[in-house]
Formats: structure tokens, C-alpha cells, sequence
């Protein structure tokens, strides 16, 4: 028989009601997570990432469709199906009048996890905060406090994990010290459901990945498979200078690094000859494979065909 889905979205939709009428946020998504998966939801802002999150946490009620978390219904089974989930929001929410580790108990309590201190204690080394275990909250960083953030959702040793921005704004230290550990218990056999605007930490650790514009699910595949559909290698080079509109129109320019897609070796010549007739000096030549990013906004400009 096979295994029950980890999380299942099934022709979920999402309508709000504004000043401007009816919004629709999420327009008929439907996609499993299998058990132990590492995958990844990406999307554009607005394109309905973080409702979908909040309809699988039980924070809004699906307009029309299901969703079910290790079996569990998250509208007629909402217990069941919250205690199989640990969510790590974008939002820093906390309570200023506790420690870190008082609030890690309480958390647990929650879920009526009690004694369990030798596992906060895990958490608070793999997460750098064992020197924070007593510090009030209101006195920790805010890379600290997203720490404590990711802790909380561990602390009843849910099943399913889902990171909604996890590392937005925070520094390399935490980014390194978070996924060593989120690699480590998904490799135990932990399921990880990542949102990241930050494409290269989805195209490390995902396995699979669904990409969401206007509420639709536009990309579905395994992160290999959609690295493979790209034909195009990248000329990537830096340059303070205006490029010739022949190449702008299908350039990508972020600050001084100029990216272009080329075919093949000739495609490359004329580009660089190109760029030489317009005086463009060109600085740290690179030629190599599209990466996610390049996948990315292949698929959001409609250049390839939607999954």
C-alpha cells in the first residue's frame, strides 16, 4: 500500500474579500509531501506562500478543498494535525517575560510534552543558544531570537517541519548553524516544508520543489529535473557600464553583475563581441550552468510551460 502523503493539498482554494472585491490567493493547488521529503515552495511575493502555510497550520480556513498533515484533516481533525506540525513563522513573536528556556517549556507544555529538558538542551546546542538557556527574551538579537523561533517549533518533535522564511535577515552563522541541523533531522526522517526567497539555500536542500504565481501551482518537479529543463549555460560578469540595447533586452542586471543566457560557444563570441564594440569593460568572466535563480525567472516570465 503506499505510505500516506506527509502533507496533501488538494484543489485548495482561497478567496478573500477587499475593497476591491473578491481576491483570489489560492486558486485550485493540489500537490503531496511524501514522508522524509526535503521540498521546497517557492514563489514571488503574493503569489499565496504564506496563505497556503497559515490554511495547513490551521491560521485560515481553505475557501474550498482539503488538507491533511500525517493523515490528519486540519479542519475536522485540528488537534491531531497541529501536534504533527512545527511551524516556524516570519514573524518574531515572542513573550519578553520569559527565558529562553522557560519559554521552550511552556511551548512544549502545549503540546503536553513535560520533562523533557535533555531535548531543549539538544535544541539549545545545535541551535547556538546554550549560552542564552537563562537570558530573558527581550534581551536577545533578533537573529537570536528567530533561534529561539526555530526551537519552539522542535520542541514536541513534529513530524512534519515547515520554515516560512527562516533565515530572512539574519547572518551566515545562524543560516550554516539552522540547516546543519535541519539536514540532520530530516535525514532522521523528518519531513521539511522550506519557503525561501533565498533560491540557492532551496536549490542545496531540496529534493523537490513547487513554484506558486497568482495562487497556481506553475512548477512541479524534482530540483534536478528542473535544472535539466534549462538548454541555456549563463555568461555571468561584473560592469559599471551601459550595455548595448541588443543585449539589455534579454539581460538580467543585478548591481554591477551582468547576467546573459547563451547556447553555445558562438552564441558567446558574438556576445563579447558585441560588448566590445559597445566599450562595455568587462570584469570576472564566468561561463557555467543556469542555477535555480535562472530556472526561477524562466518560469515567472511564462518562457516555460507550466507544470
Amino acid at each position: 500500500m503506499p505510505s500516506t502523503p506527509a502533507v496533501r493539498f488538494e484543489n485548495v482554494a482561497k478567496t478573500y474579500s477587499g475593497a476591491r472585491g473578491k481576491v483570489r490567493a489560492l486558486d485550485g493547488v493540489t500537490f503531496d509531501i511524501e514522508p522524509g521529503e526535503f521540498f521546497g515552495l517557492l514563489g514571488p511575493n503574493g503569489a499565496g506562500k504564506t496563505t497556503l502555510i497559515s490554511v495547513l497550520a490551521g491560521l485560515a480556513r481553505a475557501t474550498s478543498g482539503r488538507v491533511t498533515v500525517m493523515g490528519h484533516d486540519v479542519v475536522t481533525h485540528f488537534a491531531a494535525a497541529r501536534r504533527a506540525l512545527g511551524v516556524v513563522p516570519q514573524e518574531l513573536v515572542f513573550d519578553p517575560f520569559f527565558s529562553v528556556r522557560e519559554t521552550l517549556r511552556i511551548q512544549g507544555g502545549y503540546y503536553g510534552v513535560r520533562d523533557n529538558d535533555a531535548w531543549i538542551d539538544e535544541l539549545l546546542a545545535n541551535l547556538g543558544l546554550a549560552d542564552k538557556a537563562n537570558a530573558n527574551m527581550r534581551q536577545l538579537s533578533g537573529g537570536m531570537k528567530r533561534r529561539v523561533l526555530v526551537a519552539q517549533a522542535l520542541v514536541h518533535k513534529p513530524p512534519v517541519i515547515v520554515l516560512d522564511e527562516p533565515t530572512a535577515g539574519v547572518d551566515v552563522e545562524l543560516r550554516q548553524t539552522l540547516w546543519q541541523f535541519i539536514a540532520r533531522l530530516n535525514r532522521e526522517g523528518h519531513t521539511v516544508l522550506l519557503t525561501t526567497h533565498y533560491l540557492e539555500e532551496a536549490e542545496a536542500l531540496c529534493g523537490r520543489i513547487a513554484m506558486l504565481k497568482a495562487g497556481r501551482v506553475v512548477a512541479l518537479d524534482r530540483t534536478s529535473a528542473l535544472l535539466a529543463g534549462t538548454a541555456h549555460q549563463m555568461m555571468r560578469f561584473k560592469s559599471d557600464d551601459t550595455l548595448p540595447p541588443s543585449l539589455a533586452e534579454k539581460t538580467r542586471v543585478t548591481g554591477r553583475i551582468v547576467q546573459i543566457a547563451t547556447h553555445d560557444a558562438a552564441e558567446v563570441e558574438a556576445t563579447l563581441a558585441a560588448l566590445r564594440a559597445a566599450d562595455v569593460r568587462v570584469e570576472d568572466l564566468e561561463i557555467g550552468r543556469a542555477d535555480l535563480e535562472d530556472v526561477f525567472v524562466e518560469i515567472m516570465q511564462g518562457k516555460r510551460a507550466p507544470a
